[in-house]
């Protein structure tokens, strides 16, 4: 089985390290925390993480400097740097020197993620899209069109399957009725735009049938988002 996609977190707020931490689990990666930027090194080499969120203003040694020795080891790994100044120097600064991104504090973090998920598609996401998602007590595998929830096999029909898949690999985030008949039934679709409601209803039903902990929920006049339930 294959390991779950590591982010490493350095910055040396805790809410901040707090608020990334619970995001990106929620997005079913997981994470390593460093609070400077010698703690940051040795979790890059001890760790070998997927990706690095990597704050500027840092305790023992900067983003900066954190930057240019990641990128001396590893051209590939995605960073995307933190910046409380939101000053062109330092996004620029920070480019130069082999960041792919950077998000200027405070932040959204439903922001932040797509932007976490954005730079990993080119380097370990692109092959995981093909394997499973996991989501506390769901399991999405797209390569054999399988669900399974608390261990138990859910049956969805193919579309069923395609539009949840969909949902999940963007999780948290409003999905808009065209975008799921452009990207699941394709841009020539001509038919009754109505069918996602529909196959949206299935999917919930069978999400509540087997007591998922996520559900798909209607954002009125937007779309849809696949969140986790809130505990009431």
């Amino acid at each position: 089985m294959k390991r779950p996609i590591s982010v490493l977190i350095i910055e040396d707020d805790p809410n901040i390290v707090d608020l990334i931490q619970l995001y990106i689990e929620k997005t079913g990666f997981s994470s390593i925390v460093a609070y400077d930027g010698e703690e940051g090194l040795d979790k890059y080499y001890n760790e070998s993480p997927d990706c690095i969120i990597l704050d500027i203003m840092l305790p023992k040694l900067d983003g900066m400097e954190v930057c240019q020795t990641i990128r001396q080891e590893d051209k590939q790994i995605p960073i995307i740097m933190l910046t409380g100044k939101g000053e062109s120097y330092d996004i620029i600064s920070g480019l130069d020197i082999g960041a792919d991104d950077y998000i200027i504090k405070p932040f959204d973090p439903n922001v932040l993620m797509a932007r976490v998920k954005s730079v990993l598609r080119r380097t370990v996401l692109s092959d995981m899209e093909k394997d499973n998602l996991h989501f506390a007590n769901i399991v999405i595998n797209m390569k054999e069109y399988r669900v399974s929830i608390n261990g138990e096999e859910v049956t969805m029909a193919p579309r069923e399957m395609e539009v949840f898949y969909y949902l999940a690999m963007n999780p948290n985030q409003v999905i808009t009725r065209q975008q799921l008949l452009d990207n699941i039934w394709g841009y020539d679709y001509d038919g009754d735009p109505r069918t996602v409601d529909v196959h949206m209803k299935r999917i919930r039903d069978k999400l509540a049938k087997h007591h998922a902990a996520w559900s798909v929920v209607t954002v009125r006049g937007v779309g849809y988002r696949f969140e986790e339930k809130q505990d009431v």
